[in-house]
């Protein structure tokens, strides 16, 4: 059975909206003004590390939109690794996703996620994809986040999590600092609490 894994750069009150600053947000760039190339280079590393390890990307349209045109021109280990590597893009108007090797899941979000998890085997990653990721949350398919937080706080913007219908017991279950500026945090569900 296949892991939900969310993956996010974030902002330190929560804000995942336009870090690269592509996308008009008058906050927008957070991500890359935040980082020294001894940043950059161990944030790199752990996301390459992660690229290896996952069986799998699950991505929203936008973000596959948005990553296929950043990874599909570029060439080297970690871009080899993200264009080769098995994608599933949930949308209910796509009908051809836009990065290499994608599936479209058209159907109700829960049913083709539950499904995916139960026919693949390790990490399902999810990059961006704020919406798809309060969906899986509210619906209990997430088993773990990964998240760089960034240490900015913009005040508005698009926050990973919305409003539930209920608690979401989290466990911290590794958290380091990189190059003593950001923090990256592993949180596990914890379904029992």
């Amino acid at each position: 059975m296949g892991k939900i894994i969310v993956s996010e750069n974030v902002s330190l009150d929560g804000v995942v909206q336009d870090p690269t600053g592509d996308e008009g947000f008058r906050h927008g760039g957070w991500f890359t003004q935040a980082q020294t190339a001894k940043v950059r280079d161990e944030w790199a590393r752990i996301e390459f590390d992660e690229a290896l390890l996952a069986a799998a990307l699950l991505l929203g349209r936008r973000s596959d939109e948005f990553f296929a045109a950043l990874w599909l021109p570029r060439s080297g280990a970690w871009a080899d690794r993200l264009n080769s590597m098995p994608k599933y893009v949930v949308s209910t108007t796509l009908e051809q996703a836009r990065w290499s090797n994608a599936t479209v899941l058209k159907g109700n979000v829960v049913t083709e996620v539950s499904k995916l998890r139960q026919e693949l085997a390790g990490d399902i990653v999810v990059y961006a994809s704020a919406r798809l990721v309060r969906t899986l949350l509210e619906h209990d398919l997430v088993d773990e986040l990964r998240l760089t937080v960034y240490p900015v706080v913009l005040g508005s913007g698009e926050r990973l999590f919305g409003e539930t219908s209920d608690k979401k017991p989290m466990r911290l279950t590794r958290a380091k600092t990189i190059a003593n500026d950001l923090a990256y945090l592993i949180y596990q569900r914890a379904r029992n609490a």
